[in-house]
């Protein structure tokens, strides 16, 4: 079984505009594919590599100017400077979900196959999917899926849990489908548990503060000229990511110069941002929502 096919290969690596010499940081290693790349363009550089998912360490390249840390890239800056690294030359995040974290059914990250509803990036967490649905509070469950799935009944689909829960405790992906199933649009049915899943493995995994810290880390660990590469799955991840590299913010409010121009800490290199093509996603078609940011530091 593949571990992992990664999206925009070519297109992000050609982004990051290596230097043979260079230090590169890979903080979503994964299937190791964006990693195997980058150090085939390097000479006597070196790359280090993040993942909170302790699977990906059979992915890991012996070779010498290559590290994996088994952590999360909210700890990016700190882990960078523990091994005397003070700048980079690059970093790319690839925010998808790997296939072996989706094809592993014990892992619950789809709704395709029962299995118990875990959805931890990293297993040593202690809140599951599960514990989540169980012990959350109605309020904020219902903008758990108002913000992470953009879901307008959000309430009704929070009052739906915790009124089922009060009866038999959620354990498997079978039990929220079961309870939210009628809720479903009808021949929209794969979009909405999509979303659904989408909201609570992001709030288990804690994606977009860890997001928005790891780029701000980005920003000061990157030299002036130094590229950030990042592909995202879905529009909150890419409204964060393209918010921060047009303004160096996350709301997209930015300061004016004397002339008008928008002061940022970026030059961005895809100002709209580079999707898969037709042939991609033939081959790939979990590539299709996927979109690359490219911007260089100023």
């Amino acid at each position: 079984m593949v571990y992992h096919i990664p999206a925009l290969l070519n297109e992000s690596i050609d982004g990051l505009n290596i230097s043979p010499d260079g230090i590169y940081v890979d903080v979503t290693f994964g299937g190791g594919g964006h990693s195997m790349e980058i150090l085939k363009r390097l000479r006597s550089g070196r790359l280090i590599a993040f993942d909170q998912d302790k699977d990906a360490k059979i992915n890991a390249p012996d070779d010498p100017r290559f590290l994996l840390l088994d952590q999360n890239f909210r700890f990016l800056k700190n882990n960078l400077l523990f091994n005397g690294i003070s700048s980079i030359d690059g970093l790319i995040a690839d925010l998808g979900v790997s296939f072996h974290q989706f094809d592993e059914a014990d892992r619950g990250f789809t709704f395709r196959q029962d299995a118990p509803l875990d959805m931890r990036m990293n297993r040593d967490s202690r809140i599951t999917a599960a514990i989540l649905l169980n012990t959350m509070d109605e309020g904020s469950m219902a903008d758990m899926f108002y913000n992470y799935g953009e879901f307008r009944n959000s309430r009704r689909i929070a009052g739906e849990i915790v009124s089922a829960r009060e009866i038999k405790p959620f354990a498997s992906v079978k039990d929220i489908i079961d309870t939210i199933g009628k809720l479903a649009p009808f021949r929209q049915e794969h979009k909405f548990y999509a979303r659904i899943f989408q909201s609570l493995r992001i709030a288990v995994n804690h994606e977009i503060d860890y997001l928005m810290e790891m780029l701000e880390q980005s920003l000061s660990m990157l030299r002036p000229g130094g590229r950030l590469a990042v592909i995202t799955y879905h529009s909150l991840e890419d409204r964060i990511v393209k918010n921060f590299m047009r303004t160096g913010n996350f709301e997209g409010g930015g300061i004016k110069d004397f002339y008008g121009n928008m002061e940022t800490p970026f030059r961005l290199i895809s100002r709209k941002g580079i999707t898969p093509g037709d042939e991609e996603i033939a081959s790939n078609n979990r590539a299709r929502s996927a979109r690359l940011r490219i911007a260089e530091k100023i």
